[in-house]
């Protein structure tokens, strides 16, 4: 295995605070290296870069009344489709793209750590983190936050009912918009990168507030056939006679089969090939190209049964 291109050179920024649930310093090797695993069409990635290195070159550089930068880029889609994987990678590509524009760092947010059945405790919470935590990391320099399942923090307040939902929960989502508001005025060298497996949840007024929305889609029959390829790759790794399954005729059916999968079912499948029979499971070096087929059709019977 080559050696990764950024390794972990100061490991010791760690913030502890509640909502973290990761942080540390860009680019970072491993997130560069989903990036690279992420299977989308390559104009999606350029777009994402393009949008990030630019909340950085020229945001600071603008009048906001006249160009309304709020440092958002949102990437909403059906679960497995790798957006939280693409949002890291994104936050170190960024940085490896603009070194010569201060030491990157990078927090992730946890949002079910903020939420509380106590009254006023959710928002309370939001304010700390944003407010106080990001607030503070982003006067030092540049900072690229991820915000997993930001419709948790930003729920749809016109879909909720006082009786259903409590109060706590709508001025949770206020303070999410307030203090964006804030850090967008008063920190240009900030950039929030969301992801959504539900775009319908979100507050409309956190969509508008995005600078991109960027749809990650299920994959192509293209992308099904790149994934399921270097999934069988990385295998062939490690048993080389693995190699040649991408060249036969059942491996290029499952392909077909495996339209309609997310990316992440369709390499799940290739792993649960290997557990079709106990043989396989001992020698994972037995696997054929009819073990995928099958792991693929049954994956596709599964999520028929789900859905029904």
């Amino acid at each position: 295995m080559k050696p990764l291109p950024f390794p972990d050179r100061e490991p010791d920024y760690v913030i502890d605070a509640k909502g973290v649930l990761d942080s540390k310093k860009l680019p970072d090797g491993s997130f560069l290296e989903l990036w690279d695993a992420i299977i989308v069409d390559q104009m999606v990635k350029d777009r994402l870069l393009a949008q990030a290195v630019l909340n950085f070159t020229l945001r600071p550089k603008l009048r906001r009344s006249a160009a309304p930068f709020h440092g958002i880029i949102l990437l909403v889609g059906p679960p497995g489709t790798g957006k939280t994987s693409l949002a890291r990678g994104l936050a170190s590509r960024t940085a490896e793209t603009l070194q010569d524009h201060g030491k990157f760092r990078y927090i992730e947010v946890e949002p079910h750590a903020l939420a509380s059945a106590a009254l006023g405790k959710s928002q309370q919470a939001v304010k700390h983190l944003l407010g106080d935590v990001i607030a503070e990391q982003a006067a030092v320099g540049p900072l690229i936050v991820v915000l997993d399942e930001v419709e948790t923090l930003a729920a749809d307040r016109s879909k909720m009912s006082m009786e259903a939902n409590p109060v706590d929960v709508h001025r949770a989502t206020d303070a999410v918009l307030a203090q964006l508001d804030n850090l967008a005025t008063q920190y240009p060298k900030l950039l929030f990168i969301a992801t959504s497996n539900f775009e319908k949840a979100i507050d409309a007024a956190f969509v508008s507030r995005a600078d991109l929305v960027e749809y990650i889609g299920l994959p192509t029959a293209e992308a099904c056939e790149r994934i399921l390829t270097d999934t069988v790759m990385a295998l062939a790794d490690i048993y080389p006679r693995l190699k040649s399954l991408v060249d036969d005729s059942a491996f290029r059916l499952a392909v077909q089969k495996g339209i309609g999968l997310d990316a992440r079912r369709l390499r799940k499948s290739v792993l649960a090939a290997c557990a079709r029979e106990k043989r396989t499971a001992l020698d994972p070096g037995r696997l054929t190209a009819a073990d995928i087929l099958a792991s693929i059709e049954q994956a596709q019977r599964n999520d028929g049964e789900v859905h029904r």
